[in-house]
């Protein structure tokens, strides 16, 4: 392959003649790792002490996570020293396959954390001038995350390990020190824009939460339909707290049917699957109102025809038993044919006293996850059936007009969050594409 000019081929690519190939170890004195130690399973505030160690979740592509962390039982606080210190690289030196060799660039010194056993913390060589924070952005690329993997050895399927010196004798691109602090201030400044975006898209569900409580509840009453946005009289007391006198708080069950799958000898198994045709919902399909045709399941026109019961329409919510309960989905006008797994219920709206937009916006409410932890018996692993389903209470707005009015307010707000969101995605792979560019050398920033 020609090499265009300016650039040479090395083991570790084409890169800038200017560059060097040098071993990890060249800018990295050593790896320190902390000690094994018993944590407790108590709320954090439970106990006087703040000493707590860090989970290896604390470091994932490239951000050092500081509250993945677990308080350190009190016999063994004489045992830990080692804290993150600033400037410096955690690495994860033994995790799963998926997550061994991630790691975090700490910016400032943590007082009160701990390095487990599991972490490496990089020691810098005095007499380098390289940018730790650049090295970093390097280690959490995607071609070196893959080379980092490389060096892990284990079981497959289960806990893998990275040996110290093979990842200090790794061969990296190394430019000048210069523009290796170009290329972190830039990609920095990216990362402040993509925190930035995560705190707004923070602040905006929560004031989510607090609207839809608000609206479900009539608390608020949307101008127009009832008098002001605020109302400080004509409440009752109920189970779910104070409603309007004009709202009535009914269960589930008296304007929903459910409906099972079909769970005979006709229920579908694994075998009888097909690559194409009407859709087999299961649980794992379902997630934050909508139905996911990834890695979806289908049945044959003739395997759907035999089934008794579970075929969805056109408004249904799929509703979650088991697992991860309280996951639904709606059944959009164009979804088309489709049947449920036996993880599932679906919930239809039978009475004009309901519209469906109201019921989805009160299945994502904390109103529903109230009546979740109420009926789901509190099991280790819990779960619900639909004549539970059918005693969960929902209050109601008088008129459906009201209840799409609300709806529509929410509806609004989650589009506003699906932007945020869209933005925040966009943001995030112009940073991975600035990436492969500036740390290839590709695109430089210095004057070579």
């Amino acid at each position: 392959m020609e090499v265009r000019p300016g650039y040479k081929q090395t083991e570790v690519g084409v890169i800038p003649e200017d560059w060097e190939v040098q071993p990890v170890r060249n800018i990295v004195e050593r790896l320190d790792a902390g000690v094994s130690v018993n944590s407790v399973d108590e709320d954090l505030d439970t106990y006087a002490h703040s000493q707590c160690i860090l989970k290896t979740s604390a470091v994932l592509e490239g951000r050092f996570i500081p509250h993945e962390c677990k308080k350190i039982a009190p016999r063994d606080l004489w045992r830990v020293s080692l804290r993150p210190r600033a400037d410096t690289i955690l690495i994860s030196r033994m995790n799963t396959p998926d997550l061994v060799g991630e790691c975090g660039y700490v910016a400032a010194d943590q007082e009160n954390l701990f390095l487990p056993d599991r972490l490496w913390m990089t020691k810098k060589r005095l007499e380098s001038d390289a940018s730790i924070h650049w090295l970093s952005y390097l280690l959490c690329s995607k071609p070196q995350k893959s080379r980092i993997k490389a060096l892990a050895t284990g079981t497959s399927g289960s806990m893998k390990n990275i040996a110290k010196d093979s990842l200090l004798d790794l061969p990296i691109a190394v430019p000048t020190a210069p523009e290796q602090r170009a290329i972190a201030t830039a990609l920095s400044d990216v990362d402040a824009l993509l925190g930035g975006l995560d705190r707004l898209i923070a602040k905006k569900r929560d004031l989510k939460q607090a609207a839809m409580q608000q609206l479900l509840t009539g608390q608020t009453r949307l101008p127009g339909l009832h008098g002001e946005w605020e109302v400080k009289t004509g409440y009752k007391k109920t189970e779910v707290g104070l409603l309007p006198n004009d709202w009535c708080l009914s269960a589930l069950g008296e304007i929903c049917g459910f409906e099972n799958g079909d769970r005979s000898h006709n229920y579908p198994s694994p075998g009888s699957f097909v690559s194409s045709g009407i859709p087999f919902v299961n649980a794992g399909h379902v997630a934050e109102g909508k139905i996911s045709s990834k890695n979806m399941n289908y049945i044959t026109e003739e395997a759907y025809g035999r089934l008794g019961g579970g075929k969805l329409k056109a408004g249904d919510i799929l509703f979650c038993l088991r697992g991860s309960l309280g996951k639904f989905g709606f059944v959009s006008d164009d979804f088309g044919k489709g049947a449920i797994a036996s993880s599932l219920v679906i919930v239809r709206p039978e009475s004009p006293a309901i519209c469906r937009e109201y019921l989805v916006c009160y299945f994502s409410s904390t109103l529903c996850a109230r009546m979740i932890d109420t009926w789901s018996g509190g099991a280790a692993q819990p779960n619900l059936g639909a004549q539970d389903l059918a005693r969960f209470s929902i209050p109601l707005p008088p008129t459906a007009t009201e209840q799409r009015a609300i709806a529509a307010v929410l509806s609004d707000m989650d589009a506003e969050l699906a932007a945020l969101e869209a933005r925040r995605d966009k943001t995030r792979h112009l940073k991975h594409a600035m990436m492969q560019e500036l740390l290839t050398g590709r695109i430089r920033l210095v004057n070579s």
